[in-house]
C-alpha cells in the first residue's frame, strides 16, 4: 500500500510457538503494553493463528489472494468494509473478510483478537 506509514504497528511474523507447546493467551495479553501489537502464535498447515492486541485504527487495505478471519477475545472491534458498512464484533464473535475486500479494523478501546489467515499474507495489505 503506497504512502501508508506502518511504523506505528508492531507486527511480528515469526512463529512463536511450536506444535505441542502451550500458548497462554492471558500471559501474552498481560505482557503487552503497546497500542498496536500483533504476533504469529502458531502455524496450522498452510495457515497461521495470530494474536492482535490493538487500540486505534489500522489503515484501509485489502488482501488480493487471502481471506482473513477475526475472532474477538476481549473488547469491541469494528471492521469497516467497502460500501460504507461496519461490522461490530464483541467478545466471542468472529467474522471472515473475503479476499479482495477493502477493510479497516479499528478499536476505540483496547481489543484482544485472534486472526486466522494464510502464512503468506501481508498483514498491512497488498
Amino acid at each position: 500500500m503506497a504512502d501508508v506509514d506502518t511504523s506505528k504497528y508492531n507486527i511480528n511474523l515469526d512463529v512463536k510457538y511450536a506444535h505441542q507447546e502451550l500458548i497462554d493467551i492471558p500471559e501474552i495479553v498481560d505482557a503487552c503494553k503497546e497500542k498496536w501489537w500483533n504476533q504469529t502464535l502458531t502455524q496450522v498447515n498452510d495457515s497461521v493463528v495470530r494474536i492482535g492486541i490493538i487500540e486505534g485504527e489500522f489503515h484501509w487495505h485489502k488482501h488480493d489472494n487471502d481471506d482473513e478471519f477475526f475472532y474477538v477475545v476481549e473488547g469491541q472491534l469494528f471492521i469497516d468494509i467497502e460500501g460504507d458498512r461496519t461490522i461490530e464484533l464483541g467478545p466471542k464473535q468472529g467474522v471472515t473478510i473475503t479476499k479482495g475486500m477493502m477493510h479497516r479494523p479499528r478499536a476505540p478501546k483496547r481489543v484482544v483478537m485472534l486472526m486466522v489467515e494464510t502464512a503468506n499474507i501481508v498483514p498491512t495489505g497488498d
